[in-house]
């Protein structure tokens, strides 16, 4: 294991730990659940942080010469199935968006490292919200969202961080 994983992991646990004493303090909150809420966000965190930064590198490493056209991946997101008239209007709308878009992104695309990190973000957050809500953390909503939200702009900031490698 190599260095950065780990500094990223005993980071994670430092500042998450942190966080979670602080949004579970309060004076009608006992101290040792405090503690605990502390020790299982930390944790989680320190943990899940490991082994997101090492599937990360994989991903990226393994998609940084890879590239989707958007024209593509817009009908992917935009599929309805009924057929009520509201329905109809919607799916013409987008038919002429992604016509235009098509016609407007020829040749042009991004790359398929910006997907990359979707789906750990997406099995990050159902995890953390789990795991603190098991716990029965007290503050559930305040301690996982910077859980959340930081893994999210780690997740991107540390491939672009690769990819400039």
């Amino acid at each position: 294991m190599n260095g950065r994983l780990i500094l990223s992991g005993v980071v994670s646990f430092v500042f998450y730990f942190g966080w979670a004493y602080w949004a579970n303090s309060a004076e009608d909150i006992a101290k040792s659940i405090t503690l605990q809420a502390a020790l299982v966000q930390g944790l989680y965190s320190g943990i899940v942080t490991l082994f997101f930064t090492f599937i990360l590198e994989k991903v990226v490493n393994r998609y940084k010469v890879s590239y989707m056209s958007l024209a593509f991946i817009t009908p992917i997101i935009c599929m309805f199935h009924s057929k009520t008239p509201q329905n109809i209007a919607i799916r013409q709308s987008f038919n002429n968006a992604i016509h235009l878009s098509a016609s407007y992104l020829n040749n042009k695309k991004i790359a398929g490292t910006l997907f990359a990190p979707i789906i750990p973000i997406c099995v990050q957050s159902i995890l953390v919200i789990t795991v603190n809500v098991i716990n029965q953390t007290p503050n559930l909503a305040l301690t996982v969202a910077p859980s959340i939200f930081f893994t999210a702009l780690y997740a991107y900031t540390y491939m672009f961080a690769l990819l400039k490698k």
